[in-house]
């Protein structure tokens, strides 16, 4: 199979493609996503193949409007309901208790269900003419760096999938919150641009967001989000400390340092947007350089970058 690159305005054949049981990656604003349609089995089955990702790791579920959550869940917690109002579409991923007739295949057998809407036109037009919802993980191979760009499908899915719908670079960058609403007090499951200091002030509840879990969520694994090169997260001090006995490393880093000829430097923003939006394509094209390692220079100690520090304490091989 070739994978075709589409333009913008090729939903129809998006569609299409998806209709025949294909994949293809879809631009939202977190990161590409593989998307399948989520009513079909066969569909989605491919996900799992395409990206060596293990059949018991539950996906999310992308709808293109409020109005059809009820055809994937049992019940609407009323918190739910606000956080929706609030925050969809956009990058927020809420687990709720599944009808019954949805597939396990999707929901890696368990009783719950992930759902989203994107704030993503491109793929809310893919997914209201398909006219039903689309399973989506991540458009790339299991447990490597997530792709912003579709050069990073390509790299990964190229000749596994039908197509790539090219939209340039995603414009967060980093993906979604989870959370699960199934029971009273909502748990943050994975961290992400919408924030616990976001979130409570609107359903008024003081919601949990462990450190570490082990409740079966995209991207829980103690190693993920990998690039190819082995990546340390370490301190400035630490850089500085070993600096001198390394050859050939790259450096990512937010922090002043005087840059020496056995490094290449790669300066990432104090803006923690910016660092989200460009940390994947900094590993990407890292990755397409012939260094020995990465070091990176540990993110800020703060509640706001939560998600940055989660992506890269799993990227790491330390």
């Amino acid at each position: 199979m070739k994978t075709k690159i589409l333009k913008q305005n090729q939903i129809d054949e998006a569609v299409n493609f998806l209709k025949n049981a294909e994949l293809i990656a879809l631009p939202t604003e977190t990161v590409y996503g593989l998307a399948a349609d989520a009513t079909n089995e066969e569909a989605v089955s491919k996900i799992f193949s395409a990206k060596g990702r293990p059949s018991d790791h539950p996906l999310i579920v992308h709808l293109d409007s409020f109005n059809k959550i009820q055809e994937w869940v049992e019940e609407i917690p009323d918190a739910a309901i606000r956080l929706a109002h609030y925050f969809w579409p956009g990058p927020l991923t809420m687990i709720l208790q599944k009808r019954k007739n949805v597939s396990d295949l999707i929901t890696g057998g368990l009783e719950t269900i992930a759902l989203r809407i994107h704030k993503h036109s491109i793929a809310l037009r893919v997914i209201e003419k398909l006219g039903t919802a689309v399973a989506a993980p991540s458009a790339n191979a299991y447990k490597r760096t997530s792709p912003t760009k579709p050069e990073h499908v390509l790299k990964a899915l190229s000749g596994k999938i039908a197509a790539i719908i090219d939209d340039g670079r995603c414009r967060i960058g980093l993906e979604s919150t989870i959370i699960d609403m199934t029971s009273a007090v909502p748990v943050i499951l994975r961290p992400g641009a919408i924030t616990r200091l976001m979130i409570e002030p609107v359903i008024n509840i003081n919601i949990q967001e462990p450190l570490a879990h082990q409740q079966k969520v995209p991207g829980n694994m103690a190693v993920h989000y990998q690039p190819e090169k082995p990546l340390f997260l370490i301190s400035m001090e630490e850089i500085r400390r070993r600096l001198p006995q390394e050859k050939n490393v790259a450096i990512m880093h937010h922090s002043d340092i005087i840059e020496t000829k056995n490094a290449t430097y790669y300066r990432m923003s104090r803006n923690k947007s910016e660092y989200a939006r460009n940390l994947y394509a900094t590993l990407h094209t890292i990755d397409a350089t012939q260094v020995n390692k990465i070091f990176v220079e540990k993110p800020p100690f703060h509640n706001e970058w939560l998600d940055i520090t989660d992506r890269l304490h799993k990227a790491s091989s330390t």
